[in-house]
């Protein structure tokens, strides 16, 4: 009899060299090896050459070491640390097009300001609101936001900052 090993949320932080294509090098390795990537953003650190991999997934921790090894052996591939279980700092931006109708336009900035959204740029019938949050928490945003009529959402996906300081590169 098997025993189904239970999948979490499984959150790793890779450094890599700012180089074309390494992006689309780190990404086989999780596509050859059927792993799906919930969410990632990529952005240069403090140092221009070097670029962080936030991405989340849903998965077994087994699996996660196994793509772990895999990516160790990609030449650009600086550092990886699998901060899942870990004290970290996780959050998420989203901006959100909601229309407004004028009957709704109260309650609306009610909604606005009782999440602690910010309004980026509006007209009479149009509001580009940016969140930022938990995960859970941009999703309930949008949840709420819905009833008034969302026509356009991007998200960056999750970034991460260890809570305590890091021990080497990562």
């Amino acid at each position: 009899m098997f025993r189904k090993v239970r999948e979490q949320e499984q959150t790793i932080s890779i450094l890599v060299n700012n180089q074309p294509g390494v992006l689309s090098r780190v990404g086989g390795v999780f596509g050859r090896h059927g792993y799906n990537i919930k969410s990632l953003c990529v952005a240069e650190t403090k140092n221009p050459e070097v670029s962080r991999i936030t991405l989340t997934s849903e998965s077994d921790p087994e699996f996660t070491e196994k793509i772990k090894k895999q990516l160790e052996k990609l030449v650009d591939v600086i550092a990886i640390s699998d901060l899942s279980g870990q004290a970290y700092i996780q959050r998420e931006l989203m901006l959100i097009g909601v229309t407004v109708k004028e009957r709704m336009h109260s309650e609306l900035l009610r909604a606005i300001e009782m999440f602690g959204c910010k309004i980026v740029t509006m007209t009479p019938d149009y509001f580009i609101l940016e969140i930022t949050g938990l995960q859970d928490e941009t999703a309930a945003v949008l949840k709420y936001f819905q009833s008034f009529g969302v026509e356009e959402i991007n998200r960056t996906g999750s970034i991460v900052v260890q809570r305590n300081r890091p021990q080497g590169k990562i």
